[in-house]
């Protein structure tokens, strides 16, 4: 008799809905409108619409529209009831009084974004992987997703498990033994070191991606020295290394040459010609904050009106109404995920106002520090959401133009109990090295001591980390480099 069993599962089912609007989300704006073209192209019942759009939320009364640019989305303004729901970070008077002056506008206004040049190297790199043909459209996903979490120095400090929990919410199930494949796979494109973990994964990579170029015995003693003695290298002790090697003096120095030849930061300088549009400007006018959505990448896009005839007349082929049907649910769904889109940016950037006030006005010194959970509890959006929203999406101030992820750090606190952000933190000890004596820099020790009279409590082991990101190497070989 057959063994028969009753079991009761639960389990997450996203509709095409959301997974539309999820990979609407995460695209940025230039590929967004790349998007909407090939959907228009597809899909004869969308069309796009002429006239400029009305601004989010309630239109205040009277307000004209008529000088609008259809490129551009209506100018945000935020009221003062909505900054009773503002964190509770410190700002000084100054702070207070610009924050007293936020209002709320409806109407369309042309506002100038600014194209800035940019390194987008990752295209070229998901390019190169998928003329691999052992990798297919699954493997080209994974791989888009990686790139997408790297740092600027394209080291992808992520866990695994966030990679495959963002696909997972896309509708695609993957494995962490799938990810470190497509991983090692980026690791060895062109230029070769990307999606590494650390400094020395990446010496490692080159080396090997160039092995034919290096004598056999050069390879073996370099590939030893970045394994087993990377500390040692990297603080030139290069006494201490001839003897742990047991090798002649000339082999250690082929070697390290050799080393000292990679590139600590591939792709840096790849793709000079390229160019970014901001998604939004953020401006200061008359002590109001002012945030434009620059819509000019969703072409107000519509379900035209034209076949709603023939969906009408009895006598139409039946074959006819039902591609009609299809199209129109299709065209529907499309025009409300470009709508979810909008609406999920303009949450993020009016909460990013609220908490980065000080940024906006005064400048990147007075960044706070923020976490992605904050806004997500501001904006009552899911973690893996505002992750999607803020990657590879600009923002222009007139401090010049920032990633959305710049706002997210961490940070340490100052003798007055204010939180200060570690990117100002590392510009503090940046400044400080630059305008130090050459012939007696500064020790972590005295960059410490100077942090600490300015009333930061820092660690001499966090200042050393801050200097090794920043790629500033220590005191004594400030003073003197090999």
């Amino acid at each position: 008799m057959a063994d028969i069993r009753l079991q009761q599962r639960q389990s997450l089912q996203l509709s095409a809905q959301q997974i539309l609007s999820s990979q609407l989300l995460q695209l940025p704006m230039l590929n967004l409108e790349q998007r909407i073209y090939e959907e228009l192209q597809e899909n004869p019942l969308l069309e796009v619409v002429e006239e400029s759009k009305e601004s989010v939320g309630e239109v205040v009364a009277g307000s004209d529209g008529s000088n609008g640019d259809d490129m551009f989305d209506a100018v945000e303004r935020f009221s003062k009831s909505a900054l009773k729901e503002r964190s509770d970070a410190p700002f000084s008077v100054e702070d207070s009084e610009g924050r007293l002056n936020f209002t709320y506008e409806g109407g369309s206004k042309e506002r100038f974004f600014q194209a800035v040049q940019h390194d987008s190297f990752h295209d070229t790199l998901l390019r190169q992987l998928t003329l691999h043909e052992e990798v297919g459209e699954r493997e080209a996903r994974i791989a888009a997703e990686i790139l997408g979490n790297l740092d600027g120095d394209g080291y992808f400090g992520e866990d695994y498990g966030v990679i495959v929990d963002s696909l997972h919410f896309d509708g695609l199930d993957i494995s962490q033994r799938e990810v470190e494949e497509v991983v090692r796979k980026i690791h060895f494109l062109d230029p070769p070191g990307i999606a590494v973990k650390d400094l020395r994964e990446r010496f490692l990579v080159q080396l090997q991606a160039g092995s034919e170029r290096y004598p056999s015995k050069t390879y073996e003693v370099a590939t030893r020295i970045l394994r087993d003695h990377f500390d040692d290298f990297l603080h030139r002790r290069f006494e201490l290394l001839l003897k742990k090697l047991a090798e002649t003096k000339e082999g250690v120095e082929a070697a390290v040459s050799a080393i000292i030849r990679l590139d600590p930061h591939p792709g840096i300088f790849q793709d000079e010609g390229g160019y970014i549009t901001p998604d939004f400007l953020v401006s200061y006018e008359n002590g109001a904050l002012i945030a434009v959505l620059n819509d000019r990448s969703a072409l107000s896009v519509k379900v035209t009106d034209r076949y709603q005839e023939l969906l009408k007349n009895r006598k139409a082929p039946k074959e006819e109404k039902q591609f009609i049907r299809k199209n129109i649910l299709r065209a529907n769904e499309f025009t409300s995920a470009i709508e979810t889109r909008r609406q999920t940016l303009l949450k993020v950037i009016e909460a990013l106002m609220k908490r980065q006030y000080g940024f906006f006005v005064f400048g990147p010194e007075r960044v706070v520090p923020l976490g992605m959970k904050t806004i997500a509890a501001d904006t009552d959006l899911d973690i893996s959401t505002i992750s999607r929203a803020v990657n590879g999406k600009y923002v222009q101030t007139r401090f010049g133009v920032f990633e959305l992820k710049y706002f997210f750090s961490t940070g340490l606190s100052t003798g007055e109990g204010e939180d200060l952000s570690s990117k100002v933190i590392r510009q503090q000890i940046a400044d400080m090295i630059s305008g130090e004596d050459s012939a007696n820099p500064l020790s972590d020790e005295s960059i410490t001591e100077m942090l600490m009279k300015c009333g930061i409590h820092i660690a001499r082991r966090t200042v050393a980390k801050y200097r090794e990101q920043m790629q500033i190497p220590v005191a004594r070989l400030r003073k003197k480099i090999f």
